[in-house]
């Protein structure tokens, strides 16, 4: 059989190919020969064949046919034959496959050779691919070469036994006798990687972690070790760009920090060390700043004193004036951790971060925009808000909703003053009202109507803002609930804080109408704006009639939802007349009742509906007409009452009959649960109307109910708290809190309940459909339950939601109410 061709010759001819099929044809003709040779037991080329068929494996092809040939030239006893078995067995085996144990007694055999380069040929493989089982027995080996006096295998052993201590944590104790002189070593690379090893070691038992600081010592052998790198002289060969083995001072600042953090003693050893480092390292090149970035870390980490964590966080500002890119996300991504300890140092630094908002990378903006708003408080409120308006305006629109968010809560929690506050929030709705939470409309309308002295300048600047350009849906949104609110202070003029315009009141129905027609208004905002103009029905004199034609117009919409407001808003006007005014008189100050979304519907805008507070459509996936059905069907027998939500996003457009059916048993009168206007329901049971009163909704005493846990499961957990009404001891209200421990959102989520017919269910909207992941928020949703008879309390629920791509639903009875919220 004629000699193989080199590799060289076979990369040469490889690289000659044309195509891909031309290059896999030489590829399988050069296997088939490889194949024969391994079969005729061809020693003399051996070696050689499996070099080629390394470097095909390299290029993606497979080689596992050349796994055995590897062990027959491991256990050869040419150096040669043994270098390529070696690295064939790291690249073509690993422990998933049995072959490669039968290479352990080649290992251990070449463990305790005469030449210390088979040594290091054993040592680099097992580091590199060893099992638990090859690990156990050939520690005792790896553990003796660590004690040799030859530099070159105590560095290899060392790599090896951090990779035996990975696979077998409970070897680590057989090391510990050998790493007391290792950091005595002049040899850089035994020093480097002694420190990995004891780094490996420190990190995985607390134990080893205790021993290193009290009995070894080790903090101050390692304070020598950087010392003498600081101030040694040049040395070419640790020399990189002018500092003496930067990698070797990375590993030890590594290594302080594990034994500095939590252990005061070990931190004050270590604290000079680090302020020569972070002073005397040159930050010119790329090499110092790693070291400077590497000991900022370890003085963050450790209990430094307070002058040193001031000096680390002026280095990472220096980092945000560094034209590399890089270094400015590092010294970004920092400063956000240390922000929460060091608010003050990093206040310092403020122009420089409030600079790069500004900068053309979207990873270093985003950081940036993060850190603003981290170092948002009292005093800077203003300047900062200013700022963050004008990156508002101009970022692009995936940062819009996140900046908007944190927007919202700063000026929530620092607002020097309501009219500034209510400016800020306007501002960001004409900048960017598509963006929006859904939470965002509500909260406004709450704050406007908590800031009584700012009606008239509010409603003014809404007409202003919106009037010609109903583009932002979130503002008309609003303004559209406002000027129905405050249309007569509007049309008066009474606005003091600014020049006030003049309007009649059929401008005002102008700007109305044209917002329930503009082809850009949603159903939702619709609402908004027909809600409005009824409510001027009792602010507005000389318009009276013009508004009964508006209402019955859209009396026969094709919008359900507006046509079922019309009809409503009509017999209003036809047949309960008198009550009108009461019904629609202006809304009184409210309360916050949760932080997590809006307020109650019924308290917001004064009307009977949740519709007009969301700002998204119904998602139609949740749009069944059997879904009361498939309720009733799941709770089984007859003693339950259900209800399902009265949030838009899952009621069914063609439901009104059916939920009449379903709610029979609530001696209900009135229109469905979703009716969008406050018709003339005077038989229902007060509790029902209790958003509407002025009074305090809950006892003081309630305080004291336990909540409870409902359900947890997927991922999904539902929490329920307690109080008691003050208007009616017989009604409990639960809020349901809904969080989400996953790492992805779950969408279009539904909460449904049932109680038994004793009992009277009534569920208000959530605050959204969208549980955030990883806990980052909740869902609130509020029922009330009316016990008459003071019964033990019990409800059976129903979950829909998305996650993962997929539908969810889900069942569980509730039994475990406590006795405080029902007794």
């Amino acid at each position: 059989m004629p000699a193989p061709i080199r590799l060289r010759e076979l990369i040469r001819t490889i690289r000659t190919a044309r195509t891909q099929a031309e290059e896999r044809e030489m590829i399988q003709k050069e296997c088939a020969a490889i194949r024969s040779s391994f079969r005729e037991e061809d020693n003399t080329y051996r070696c050689r064949n499996v070099a080629k068929l390394l470097y095909m494996h390299m290029l993606g092809y497979p080689a596992h046919f050349g796994q055995l040939e590897c062990l027959k030239l491991i256990a050869s006893q040419k150096f040669t034959d043994k270098r390529i078995g070696y690295l064939g067995a790291m690249l073509l085996l690993d422990e998933r496959q049995d072959v490669h144990l039968l290479m352990t007694n080649c290992i251990k055999n070449d463990l305790n050779h005469s030449t210390q380069y088979v040594q290091g040929l054993a040592l680099c493989t097992l580091g590199c691919m060893g099992s638990s089982e090859m690990c156990r027995d050939l520690a005792g080996e790896v553990e003796k070469l660590l004690k040799t006096s030859n530099s070159y295998l105590r560095k290899k052993a060392a790599l090896c036994a951090v990779h035996v201590i990975r696979k077998v944590p409970e070897l680590m104790e057989m090391f510990l006798p050998a790493t007391k002189n290792l950091l005595n070593e002049k040899n850089h690379g035994v020093l480097h990687t002694s420190v990995v090893l004891l780094t490996e070691m420190c990190e995985r038992s607390p134990d080893m972690l205790a021993h290193f600081r009290k009995n070894e010592k080790l903090v101050p052998q390692l304070v020598r070790i950087l010392k003498n790198l600081i101030m040694s002289g040049y040395s070419p060969e640790h020399d990189v760009s002018g500092i003496s083995d930067p990698f070797l001072q990375v590993r030890i600042l590594r290594l302080l920090r594990i034994l500095g953090r939590n252990d005061d003693d070990s931190s004050e050893a270590m604290n000079d060390i680090l302020a020569q480092v972070a002073t005397n390292t040159e930050t010119s090149k790329n090499v110092g700043n790693a070291i400077l970035y590497e000991t900022v870390l370890t003085i963050m980490d450790i209990k430094s004193e307070s002058g040193l964590r001031v000096l680390a966080i002026n280095i990472l500002g220096r980092f945000l004036l560094n034209n590399d890119k890089n270094i400015r996300y590092v010294a970004l991504t920092s400063l956000l951790k240390t922000v929460q300890t060091d608010h003050n140092a990093v206040q310092r630094h403020r122009s420089t971060i409030v600079d790069c908002l500004k900068d053309l990378d979207v990873s270093i903006k985003r950081r940036a925009m993060e850190l603003s708003f981290a170092l948002v408080n009292g005093n800077n409120i203003r300047g900062m808000m200013k700022e963050l308006l004008y990156f508002l305006d101009s970022c692009e629109p995936e940062f819009k909703a996140d900046c908007a968010s944190g927007i919202f809560l700063a000026a929530e929690k620092y607002a020097p003053s309501k009219r500034w506050h209510i400016d800020t929030i306007m501002r960001v709705l004409t900048t960017a009202g598509s963006y929006v939470r859904d939470d965002a409309v509500p909260n406004l309308i709450q704050l406007i109507t908590n800031s009584m002295e700012m009606h008239a300048y509010t409603v003014q600047r809404l007409y202003k803002a919106i009037f010609g350009d109903y583009s932002q849906q979130s503002l008309v949104q609003v303004a559209s609930w406002c000027i129905g609110e405050y249309g007569d202070l509007l049309v008066s003029g009474q606005c003091e804080e600014e020049e006030p315009i003049q309007v009649t009141e059929d401008e005002v129905l102008d700007i109305l109408e044209s917002i329930l027609i503009s082809n850009m208004s949603v159903s939702v905002t619709r609402g908004y704006a027909l809600t409005a103009i009824m409510k001027l029905s009792t602010r507005f004199t000389c318009t009276v009639n013009r508004i009964k034609k508006v209402v019955s117009i859209y009396g026969s919409s094709i919008d359900v939802e507006l046509q079922q407001r019309a009809v409503e808003y009509n017999a209003l006007f036809k047949k309960y007349d008198h009550m009108r005014p009461a019904l629609l008189e202006r809304m009184p100050v409210m309360e916050k009742v949760t932080t997590n979304g809006p307020t109650e519907v019924v308290q917001t805008n004064g009307e009977t509906e949740p519709a007009v507070l969301e700002t998204k459509p119904p998602p139609p996936g949740l749009q069944p007409t059997s879904q009361a059905n498939d309720l009733l069907d799941l709770l089984g027998g007859n003693d339950t009452t259900p209800v399902i939500p009265t949030a838009p996003m899952s009621k069914p457009a063609s439901a009104g009959g059916e939920l009449l059916d379903l709610l029979g048993d609530l001696n209900l009168t009135g229109s469905p649960a979703s009716a969008p206007a406050p018709a003339p329901q005077i038989s229902q049971p007060p509790f029902l109307l209790d958003g509407l009163s002025s009074q305090p909704l809950f006892n003081d005493i309630a305080a004291g109910i336990p909540s409870i846990t409902a359900y947890s499961k997927n991922g999904l957990k539902i929490d329920f708290t307690f109080e008691r009404s003050n208007t009616n001891p017989s009604v409990t209200v639960i809020t349901i809190q809904a969080s989400n421990s996953t790492e992805l959102d779950m969408t279009d989520f539904v909460f449904q309940a049932a109680v038994p017919k004793t009992f009277q269910l009534q569920l208000l909207s959530p605050s959204s459909s969208v549980i955030p992941a990883f806990n980052s928020g909740t869902i609130t949703q509020v029922i009330k339950v009316l016990n008459p008879q003071k019964q033990q309390l019990r409800m059976r629920i129903k979950l829909t939601y998305n996650h993962k791509g997929s539908a969810m639903q889900d069942l569980a009875e509730v039994n475990n109410f406590p006795p405080q919220s029902w007794q």
